[in-house]
């Protein structure tokens, strides 16, 4: 295992060579024949422990053996102690996931501090099985079935060509000495029962089931490259960046073939859960809104949104007094108020008002349910929400529009149109230019 070992090195992950490396050791068989291997191969590397205080004395026995591993292998030893039931109850998860992200959120804070380059797991083949068959019964994506990846950034994952068999009949042949999870025996945990009960029915029915488990996950992942290649062609032809977040062409769309599955590959970064509610946005009226935890997917007459979803805050008054010049408005940018001769070109972003009609002190406000205005160039008042109509506003632009209030009449829709009423006459002698930027 060991020649096997360096040679893997040498033809797959030459860019550890040099490299400052942490290695993650739990005192198991796999962690420490892993640093064994390390250390025979002569890479730089650190141990990094955790400590999950989950087995008491059993957990404190497991720190003490790694630190002295790492003296005996002359190597720096990092440890951590974790209140991981806390952590687990506070955030409303599991106790496996709440280690996981224990555990990789210390490793990317050391590796930060200390200038680690790489990251190494001892995860190995059994490992990938047990996940693949985790993921399968819980149901998954294409993705999820393609198992542990190998190097996912800076986590770099060695063992995973090699069994769990290998990895003990090496450790037996070289007289290591490993500790061992008191709960790895128990069928409480679902990875557990999945070693103990099905994995071994699976051996004895195919005993090359890891070999062919290997082949049958490379074309799976060579089928999901295909299909990366494919979504890279149509991308710039459906998905368009605005400045609220994603717009992608329903029409577009609906002509492609397979559009539901399309849609989960553009979509399944963003947290999306019901495939057939996001699906059916493409015959849906406008208006219609998918939620995940994160995001929103809004059907807006040929477009589908897609927008960061925000809590709905207070809606904050911003006001401006007089002699103001220059106001900074957090999501609006910053407005410029300044005494001019005479008007100038006009813009969306500009307008020219007589000083002497403003009552102050102005307000910057979001547009509410029932306000209304005198459109500039036009006779009559209208209601904004009439006016967002026939400017056919999306959501997020109805959202994100705000307007400047002298006292209780509107003197602009903020980068859209001015009131009439605030229009200046050939009689006005002081007026104000109001830009934002």
């Amino acid at each position: 295992m060991e020649k096997a070992f360096k040679n893997l090195v040498k033809t797959e992950f030459p860019f550890l060579c040099g490299s400052k490396l942490l290695l993650a050791v739990s005192g198991g068989v796999d962690s420490v024949v892993l640093a064994h291997l390390c250390h025979d191969s002569k890479l730089d590397f650190s141990i990094a422990h955790c400590n999950f205080n989950l087995r008491g004395d059993e957990s404190d026995g497991d720190e003490s053996f790694v630190v002295d591993l790492a003296d005996s292998l002359d190597v720096e030893v990092y440890t951590q102690s974790f209140d991981t039931q806390k952590y687990a109850e506070s955030r409303g998860i599991s106790v496996q996931m709440a280690a996981r992200d224990l555990r990789y959120g210390w490793f990317e804070e050391l590796s930060a501090s200390v200038h680690f380059d790489y990251t190494l797991t001892a995860h190995h083949a059994n490992d990938n099985l047990e996940t693949f068959l985790i993921n399968l019964i819980r149901g998954t994506g294409p993705e999820g079935l393609t198992g542990i990846k190998r190097e996912n950034n800076e986590v770099i994952r060695p063992l995973l060509s090699f069994s769990r068999e290998e990895i003990e009949s090496f450790a037996r042949e070289r007289h290591f000495k490993w500790r061992e999870d008191s709960t790895n025996a128990s069928d409480k945990y679902m990875r557990n029962k999945i070693r103990h009960q099905i994995v071994p029915v699976m051996q004895e029915i195919n005993p090359q089931l890891l070999e062919g488990f290997a082949k049958t996950q490379e074309h799976l992942r060579e089928s999901l490259d295909l299909v990366e290649d494919y979504i890279s062609l149509l991308y710039p032809k459906i998905v368009e960046k605005d400045v609220y977040g994603y717009s992608l062409d329903v029409e577009f769309l609906k002509k492609v073939p397979n559009p539901k599955q399309l849609l989960y590959q553009l979509l399944k970064s963003f947290g999306f859960t019901e495939w057939n509610d996001v699906y059916d946005l493409l015959t849906a009226q406008s208006g219609k809104v998918v939620y995940s935890d994160s995001h929103r997917l809004i059907k807006d007459r040929r477009k589908l949104l897609l927008t960061e979803r925000k809590e709905k805050s207070l809606n904050k008054d911003y006001s401006i007094e007089e002699g103001e010049n220059l106001v900074m408005i957090p999501g609006l940018g910053t407005l410029h108020i300044s005494e001019v001769e005479k008007m100038g070109r006009l813009s969306k972003s500009c307008i020219y008002v007589p000083q002497q009609e403003l009552k102050y002190p102005l307000v910057i406000r979001k547009w509410k349910k029932g306000d209304f205005f005198y459109p500039f160039g036009m006779d009559g008042k209208k209601k904004l929400s009439d006016f967002f109509k026939d400017e056919k506003f999306s959501l997020p632009q109805k959202e994100n529009t705000w307007i400047l209030c002298s006292g209780k009449r509107i003197v602009w829709i903020i980068d859209h149109r001015a009131d009439n009423r605030f229009a200046v006459k050939p009689s006005d002698s002081r007026i104000l230019k109001i830009c934002v930027s």
